[in-house]
């Protein structure tokens, strides 16, 4: 007996994330990048300069996680970190040269991987794709609420 009405949303996206990444993976992989290098440079490349905070927020990185990319990324030459002209307790980080080359080489294929998707579900369903997302997106977050206890019996 399935006790759930509604089908596994959270798997379901995870399932289409998986898909999606699929077709970007093995150029990435021809450059030695991982997805998450992969993300810290495309927050660069939408963004410019960024602070550690907003890469993480952008690439969807915990600290500890980012810490690592960031050293492997700088290590390779795929970006400069620098204190910032206005609080040197704060680090600036900016793709490289070398980044910036291996985003326009990258964006072509990828670019190319969105025709094809556009092509395969039609320009408007995957603008409504977009549209839904977006909105699942901003759906507010319930606050927490507390599992539900034993009840206490009651003292006669």
């Amino acid at each position: 007996m399935n006790p759930f009405a509604h089908r596994n949303l959270p798997r379901l996206l995870l399932q289409a994330r998986e898909t999606v990444l699929e077709h970007f993976r093995p150029g990435l992989r021809e450059h030695s990048l991982t997805d998450q290098q992969w993300r810290v440079l495309r927050v660069l490349a939408e963004e410019g300069e960024c602070d550690v905070s907003t890469i993480a927020q952008g690439a969807f990185l915990l600290g500890p996680s980012l810490s690592g990319v960031l050293t492997r990324m700088e290590r390779d030459g795929l970006i400069v970190r620098a204190a910032d002209s206005q609080d040197a307790r704060r680090q600036v980080i900016r793709a490289s040269a070398k980044g910036k080359r291996l985003v326009v080489k990258l964006s072509e294929s990828i670019e190319a991987h969105y025709a094809r998707m556009e092509t395969s579900l039609g320009k408007a369903r995957l603008l409504q794709l977009y549209a839904l997302l977006d909105e699942v997106i901003a759906m507010p977050v319930p606050a927490a609420e507390p599992l539900p206890t034993a009840r206490k019996r009651a003292k006669p």
